[in-house]
């Protein structure tokens, strides 16, 4: 080597200088990064959810705006599906011209069952409606295997207001006091607590346990999710360990209220416990008879608005807004927002 160069080396401190970094220094180094991490990440993770909260929001945005164009079209909101020998397509199906999905539409029959053979035919069970979806569902994109005869069927997020208890009388063809019912398409004019003070639909759970076809329970609501338990002897039962054992909110396009709608029995994700006997505790709606299955029994259920979101749940109002309502709601706030004609108004608190 040069002197000259050597020399400067020396000087400048160059010569035998390190240019990695030591043990001890990168473990400070991810120390830090790890720390920065975690202090982040709860933020981004929240930030995320409020995204997935707007975006539900909007959904519910757009059928809203599909509700209205199907009530200016047919001077009727839909029914919640048609009875004759079994139910028929549920709101959501019926919705699907207004939802820029007419080309599907129009390979359906909406007054057959939607697992007749001809609309199987069409494959549009197993249509994604992407506003009938919650971001947050972790089983949005799992398909429902309803069996033998049916096939393979899209979940869904969105129930339409079924009432507070009361569904369907088939002998009388007496309905609840909801918005969306078999066999009854309502006028705006038959919502008279006004359209601004009534629901429309709120978020529900994919994958739903419950349990129907039971006794007779009465026309009493129930006072408590242990009052439900008597009716289990004798009840069929969709729940179990495995993800498809639960057949709640499986179907986006039948009609009944277990598939496609909710009632305000019980308050926002309110747990509605379950010990069944295979020594597990669910988390279950309850249908007293599956409406179309019975020319004699009337329909009593306790469908709950279910959230993935973490202490509300989405809402769309009957005139087309859109809100959050936390868990917290009062019972009779919560019973008066889902009656049609029970002389309440409600305030809302945003």
């Amino acid at each position: 080597m040069d002197a000259s160069l050597a020399y400067n080396e020396k000087c400048l401190g160059l010569k035998g200088a390190r240019h990695a970094f030591s043990l001890l220094e990168l473990i400070v180094v991810l120390a830090i990064i790890g720390i920065i991490a975690m202090l982040l990440l709860p933020a981004l993770l929240s930030a995320r959810e409020s995204s997935r909260r707007v975006q539900c929001l909007n959904n519910f945005k757009q059928i809203g705006l599909a509700l209205q164009n199907y009530e200016s079209a047919q001077r009727r909101f839909p029914p919640s599906s048609i009875y004759s020998s079994s139910p028929s397509w549920s709101v959501h199906g019926r919705l699907l011209p207004y939802l820029e999905q007419s080309a599907a539409y129009s390979k359906i029959r909406t007054d057959i069952d939607w697992h007749d053979p001809i609309n199987l035919a069409s494959g549009i069970q197993t249509l994604s409606v992407s506003c009938y979806i919650c971001p947050t569902d972790p089983n949005s994109e799992t398909l429902y295997d309803a069996g033998p005869g049916e096939g393979f069927v899209r979940v869904v997020n969105v129930g339409f207001n079924a009432g507070s208890w009361f569904i369907f009388d088939p002998k009388t063809g007496a309905i609840g006091d909801g918005c969306f019912h078999i066999n009854m398409a309502l006028a705006s004019a038959s919502i008279t607590d006004g359209l601004s003070n009534t629901l429309c639909a709120a978020e529900i759970k994919s994958f739903q346990p419950y349990f129907r076809n039971t006794a007779n329970p009465g026309p009493v609501i129930p006072p408590n999710p242990q009052y439900l338990s008597q009716f289990a002897g004798g009840a069929q039962f969709k729940l179990g360990p495995k993800l498809n054992d639960n057949g709640g909110h499986v179907e986006w396009c039948d009609g009944p209220v277990h598939q496609s709608g909710f009632t305000s029995t019980f308050t926002p994700n309110y747990p509605v416990r379950y010990s069944h006997s295979d020594g597990r505790v669910y988390d279950v709606d309850f249908n007293s008879r599956y409406e179309g299955t019975s020319r004699t029994q009337p329909t009593y259920a306790a469908v709950t608005s279910r959230s993935y979101h973490s202490g509300i749940v989405g809402s769309l109002w009957m005139d087309g807004s859109v809100r959050s309502v936390a868990n917290q709601v009062d019972l009779e706030t919560w019973r008066s927002m889902t009656s049609r004609a029970g002389g309440e108004v409600v305030k809302h608190q945003e």
